[in-house]
């Protein structure tokens, strides 16, 4: 069920949509943001539907968004950030969320959130934490934030290929020789030599095998 309202708040009151499956959410979070005279909540939804429609008519600064959404997987949400942001660049999506993973938090900054907070979080930071999204900051309590930095530790910076090595990455795949790759690339068996050995570079690997499976396991291939 979507709920709205005209806006009666001083013109400068940052524009909220709540997004959340359940009412009683919504409803705790709309009383606790109108007590703030720079806060608005001019929305609800509960489903991912309802709230690129709500979106839509009612142009908020903000959006409050559950991953999990009652008709979808768990991330739905995730989907539903990227396609909001993307259809609304000047728009600031905060999760608010009771899940609490360490990919999902990387995940839901890589599908355009500028914030992150679990729902056990108090009043004083939530309200923090939507202020500074509205400023174009970034936002995490300290669970999310202790979650970014772990994932940042453990996840090294994937090699960067130009376009030639990721096509003789693919024929290495195959189990192609030198000579192989070449003739397939139009490309000298000297010229193959030195793309693999750049991509072994790159990889950190020993062999041409390990070089495909770390390869398989970034998904390059």
């Amino acid at each position: 069920m979507t709920t709205e309202r005209r806006t009666t708040a001083p013109t400068t009151a940052q524009r909220i949509v709540l997004v959340d499956d359940h009412a009683i959410v919504r409803h705790g979070l709309r009383s606790i943001l109108e007590r703030e005279s720079d806060l608005e909540v001019v929305g609800e939804a509960s489903t991912a539907a309802e709230a690129i429609a709500v979106v839509e008519r009612t142009h908020p600064s903000i959006v409050l968004l559950d991953l999990k959404l009652s008709t979808g997987a768990d991330t739905e949400g995730l989907e539903l950030c990227a396609k909001l942001t993307e259809r609304h660049p000047g728009l600031a999506v905060l999760v608010l969320t009771t899940f609490l993973d360490d990919s999902l938090v990387v995940e839901a900054i890589q599908h355009g959130a500028r914030g992150y907070v679990v729902k056990d979080v108090d009043t004083t930071e939530l309200l923090r934490s939507i202020r500074a999204v509205a400023r174009n900051e970034s936002a995490f309590d300290s669970h999310a934030a202790a979650a970014m930095v772990r994932s940042m530790r453990v996840q090294p910076e994937q090699p960067r290929f130009t376009e030639r090595e990721l096509r003789v990455l693919k024929l290495l795949a195959r189990g192609l020789s030198n000579r192989d790759i070449g003739a397939e690339l139009y490309i000298s068996e000297t010229t193959v030599k030195f793309h693999v050995r750049n991509i072994m570079r790159k990889m950190d690997a020993g062999s041409r095998a390990e070089v495909v499976y770390e390869a398989s396991k970034m998904g390059v291939i």
